[in-house]
């Protein structure tokens, strides 16, 4: 019996990574009902980490915390043991601002601390963080006021959360910092490796895709200037300029700095998490791909995570996207046989979205009728 395991990201707009599966594999069973397919979605740290963690067999633990300017968020985390995956994004990323609404100096991760802390409460000791998708500049600064950690201003007063208001801050007590957060073992799943500061950093980069304009990006520069000094205070040293301390608004640099996290590739993170070398080792071809396979996916994104893991096992891989803007050519060298597009059935951008699922299906009876029933690579 062919075995193929089915490992895309989602297409974002559109569907699910589960759901992409689940359409690719429908269409391969309708031309071959003998076929054994298996899918198991991947994410690469951003929105969808703890939903493949979850379909992969980790329990989903719902709660409620506040979202980028403070309203309340209906979120969860995903656990197993004594480890927890927390997914910035479905907590205060870009997505949850109301009304989609940029919030450039006061959004927080305020929420994402009250998620960590759920877990830490609950019993969690590995706290895997996905980091991507952020609506906030604030260095992790929220985050850790969740976590008891107070930032104070010259009159001894917290400091209003939001990266803006980080540049009237003058001290940064962790007395308060919860015990078992400095107990625990943390792990950022994210892709980048800018660092906090500077013309390469937090502010400068990301900060006009949260909404922030010229004066608003000097005063985040400011904020995390200042943020930075806090804590090179509190804690003896300054990590600011390291690879990857700029990630999701700097988020990432509070994590690291204060609660000793270890950054790693967001795929390479997610892969582990839902073992899937044990689903590879009795595959007889993978299919991956994301909603927009270009030269951003090339540089470590999920779809070529996946097709390093399959080649590496000797298992061929082809990609599945909505649009594709790299050639096959491009594609071989990390294992890829084959790649397709909705958009070479649907030139209509809008309409090819809309109807992801049906295209899909067709792409799905291809690679049944192609690369199976002919044994085509």
């Amino acid at each position: 019996m062919t075995r193929i395991l089915l490992a895309p990201d989602k297409f974002k707009g559109s569907l699910s990574a589960a759901e992409v599966a689940q359409a690719v594999a429908e269409g391969m069973l309708s031309v071959d009902s003998s076929l054994e397919t298996v899918c198991l979605p991947v994410a690469d740290g951003g929105d969808g980490t703890v939903d493949a963690a979850v379909t992969a067999g980790w329990d989903r633990v719902a709660v409620t915390c506040s979202g980028p300017t403070g309203e309340p968020v209906d979120t969860s985390y995903a656990r197993r043991g004594d480890t927890a995956v927390v997914e910035l994004a479905s907590a205060v990323g870009l997505e949850l601002l109301p009304n989609g609404q940029p919030a450039a100096l006061g959004a927080s991760t305020f929420g994402l601390g009250t998620v960590i802390g759920h877990a830490l409460e609950a019993g969690a000791r590995r706290l895997v963080v996905g980091l991507g998708g952020s609506a906030s500049t604030d260095g992790g600064a929220g985050m850790l006021s969740a976590l008891g950690a107070r930032i104070l201003d010259a009159e001894g007063n917290d400091v209003a959360l939001g990266g803006g208001p980080l540049r009237g801050a003058v001290h940064l007590d962790l007395s308060g910092l919860l015990q078992s957060a400095r107990n625990a073992v943390f792990e950022l799943a994210c892709d980048v490796d800018n660092p906090l500061l500077g013309v390469t950093g937090a502010a400068a980069v990301y900060g006009p895709q949260k909404g922030a304009g010229p004066q608003e990006l000097l005063y985040l520069e400011h904020g995390m200037r200042q943020w930075a000094h806090l804590v090179r205070n509190a804690i003896g040293r300054d990590l600011s300029g390291l690879a990857g301390t700029g990630a999701a608004g700097g988020s990432a640099f509070g994590a690291m700095a204060v609660l000793g996290a270890a950054a790693k590739p967001g795929i390479d993170t997610v892969l582990e998490l839902i073992d899937f070398g044990s689903a590879l080792a009795s595959a007889d071809l993978v299919v991956t791909g994301e909603g927009s396979l270009d030269e951003q996916s090339l540089h470590g994104k999920a779809p070529i995570g996946v097709a390093h893991a399959a080649c590496a096992a000797g298992v061929p891989v082809i990609t599945v996207a909505g649009r594709s803007v790299v050639g096959l050519d491009r594609l071989r060298p990390y294992g890829i046989t084959a790649s397709y597009a909705l958009t070479d059935l649907e030139p209509d951008a809008q309409i090819s979205m809309r109807d992801a699922a049906r295209l899909l299906h067709e792409v799905g009876r291809t690679l049944a009728t192609t690369h199976i029933l002919e044994g085509t690579s």
